[in-house]
């Protein structure tokens, strides 16, 4: 699971929108850059395949998904792996459904302020999931730079 946190560099490609907010009336200025979900699907394919061969070849039973918004309660949910990581599958591990690794597109975006940002993102976000799926926790994805 990899959450949100705002990321400002560069040259800015955003558009602004205006939030109120629901109960209290309030409104916020928020940067938002803007990627139909075939682009960000194409992002997330080109961050899979900088991951060397040795590594794809072992992933086993997994299908990785786009969605646009996270699960409710979770609005800086940035990915989600959702399965058994393969450290953990024995003898008896068979005929299960595939783990599931879910990239959120809307919050991704939220966080960005440059498409180069959005590229970064996503390329961090895919390698922490994959991460999962070889049982490597978030501790140890934090030491590695990919939190």
């Amino acid at each position: 699971m990899r959450n949100a946190t705002r990321r400002r560099s560069g040259e800015n490609y955003s558009v602004v929108i205006l939030r109120f907010g629901a109960t209290s009336g309030t409104s916020s200025i928020e940067a938002v850059i803007t990627l139909a979900t075939a682009e960000f699907e194409e992002l997330v394919s080109e961050a899979l395949d900088t991951i060397p061969v040795e590594l794809t070849s072992m992933i086993e039973n997994c299908v990785i998904v786009v969605e646009d918004h996270p699960p409710p309660g979770q609005p800086g949910l940035l990915g989600l792996y959702e399965g058994i990581p393969l450290t953990e599958r024995g003898e008896y591990y068979s005929a299960v459904l595939p783990d599931k690794i879910t990239i959120y597109r809307h919050p991704t975006l939220a966080i960005c302020d440059t498409i180069e940002d959005v590229i970064e993102e996503v390329h961090i976000t895919v390698v922490h999931e994959i991460a999962h799926h070889f049982g490597i926790d978030d501790a140890r994805l934090h030491a590695l730079g990919y939190a």
